[in-house]
């Protein structure tokens, strides 16, 4: 991936001032405007290339919509609910959030929420605060040798269970990622839902909110609790269905809660909040200075290293860029886009309904991924408009009804990759086989003709669909000279029966093709 230039970015909330700092002395020109509207963000959006948030600002996909620069959007915090993820992939706006930033101040917050569960702290406090001394009122329990349930193996998690087994409590979980394995590594016994809920004292949610994760503890699911059990949620609101939540405290069967974050925020309801045995706290889990300038720090060091085409680190919707970061991928980016553009113009720009990648050699065994998106690049580029890029073109693809396939073999080609390409466009085939050779990418072979040197994917070319065995030289010539154009190169292919394709490098493009159909049964050009 070439670096993404980004000169203007807008800081929609408060972040810490070193992210400003930061962006400021990487030449970033930046801009704060807190708290505004909706209609002020999707009217003053356009005028910048990235948008750095925190949790309260709503990335709909309206405003992204109203991006026509946008290139980027910085989280600076571990959730993404707050930005329509798919409108921006469509868009081809990478989302990117800080994954470790608050992870140590969420996963304090959530101990001690689980300790003051345990000892009625705020609640006897407050009673304190009242004048009064009621001892037995309070009477806690011990966290020593009680069962704690965490949902959700990731970062947070980890940081829990750790904190909470030098309480002496068991450590059980579920995640459907995390492996068995790695869990138990940490001292958590995987297992699942089922078999979590009916063992656990305590139970803490730390999972993405998402429609599977949506309402996870529920009335089905305290029923299968032990009558008493205690639950936190520093995560997001909706993982614990409030209503069932409720229910459950006030028949005894969910014996406290501790909740930094509800489905509305501030909450209206306060059916909860009031409940004499929860506590809670206005969605406090990053509120730490240390988590704040580390998520503001992050935010902008991400965003300076992948304009400086450094590296990629937090993108959750664009994942496959994450191995483009070096010189040799550049290339290999630039074959793709280069093969899908051939293909297009030889197609006569007829819309393609299949796509079939196939990359050859031990080089490009982790590169498939990228090369395809490439391709798709380079094929979609013109019925696009430009708008296409290694972010969104799977999805437009998926969208425009065209079937993508790739694959991988390690058997040819080893000492130099190979990216082979095939098209149905209109009922019709076209193939194009291509690798990166010295500084750039080359053309191998286009149909079934096999160039007899590779052809270098740069500059203008022009294709020519000719009889094998056509004396076309002289005719080029002519042509050539009527348009006041220069041939800088000819490539014909290796003997073989039927049509083959030549390609002619030329000094400037032609601007009007109408005269080359009497020398070539198809003709079609392109700039790299």
């Amino acid at each position: 991936m070439a670096p993404v230039s980004i000169k203007s970015v807008l800081i929609s909330e408060s972040v810490d001032p070193c992210c400003k700092k930061i962006l400021e002395e990487n030449g970033i020109q930046v801009t704060e405007k807190l708290n505004l509207t909706k209609e002020d963000l999707i009217s003053e959006i356009k005028n910048y290339e990235g948008l750095v948030v925190r949790s309260s600002t709503k990335v709909t996909a309206d405003v992204i919509n109203a991006g026509s620069n946008l290139k980027l959007i910085g989280r600076a915090g571990t959730g993404v609910d707050n930005v329509d993820v798919e409108a921006a992939t469509k868009n081809g706006v990478i989302v990117m959030n800080t994954p470790s930033g608050n992870t140590v101040s969420a996963a304090e917050l959530t101990c001690i929420l689980l300790t003051s569960l345990s000892r009625h702290v705020p609640q006897a406090t407050m009673s304190m605060k009242a004048g009064k001394w009621d001892r037995k009122k309070f009477m806690g329990a011990e966290l020593y040798g009680k069962t704690l349930g965490i949902v959700g193996l990731g970062r947070i998690g980890k940081e829990v269970a750790s904190r909470m087994q030098s309480f002496g409590m068991k450590t059980i979980g579920y995640d459907p990622i995390t492996p068995r394995e790695v869990s138990a590594s940490w001292g958590v016994e995987a297992m699942t839902l089922e078999e979590l809920w009916p063992q656990c004292d305590f139970i803490t949610v730390h999972t993405p909110l998402m429609p599977s994760t949506t309402g996870l503890l529920n009335d089905a699911s305290f029923a299968k609790c032990k009558k008493g059990v205690r639950v936190v949620n520093c995560a997001r609101g909706g993982i614990i269905d409030e209503d069932a939540l409720l229910r459950a405290l006030e028949s005894g069967q969910c014996g406290g809660a501790g909740l930094d974050v509800f489905v509305e925020e501030p909450p209206k309801n306060r059916a909860l909040v009031d409940h004499a045995n929860v506590i809670s706290c206005p969605h406090l889990g990053a509120s730490t200075r240390e988590a704040q300038a580390r998520c503001g720090q992050d935010i902008a060091l991400q965003m300076v290293d992948m304009v400086k085409g450094k590296g990629l680190v937090g993108a959750v919707n664009a994942q496959v860029l994450a191995s483009t970061f070096c010189p040799e991928s550049q290339q290999w980016i630039k074959l793709g886009e280069a093969l899908g553009a051939v293909l297009q113009s030889c197609a006569a720009s007829k819309p393609c309904s299949q796509v079939q990648i196939t990359t050859q050699g031990d080089c490009l065994k982790n590169s498939t991924g990228y090369i395809t998106s490439a391709v798709m690049v380079g094929l979609l580029a013109k019925t696009t408009g430009g708008s296409a890029n290694l972010v969104n073109v799977l999805t437009i693809a998926k969208q425009s009804g065209i079937k993508v396939t790739q694959s991988h073999s390690q058997s040819e080609a080893s000492c130099h990759g190979v990216c082979e390409v095939e098209i149905s466009a209109d009922g019709v085939c076209y193939k194009a086989r291509g690798s990166v050779l010295g500084d750039g990418p080359v053309l191998l072979e286009l149909g079934s003709s096999v160039f007899r040197q590779p052809v270098s994917l740069a500059g203008n070319l022009l294709f020519l669909l000719v009889s094998t065995g056509a004396q076309i030289l002289p005719a080029l010539a002519g042509l050539l000279a009527t348009a006041g154009v220069e041939m800088e190169s000819f490539s014909s292919p290796s003997a073989g029966a039927g049509d083959v394709w030549c390609c002619v490098g030329l000094s400037s493009p032609i601007g009007d093709l109408g005269a080359w159909k009497s020398v070539a049964k198809r003709v079609s050009q392109i700039t790299l």
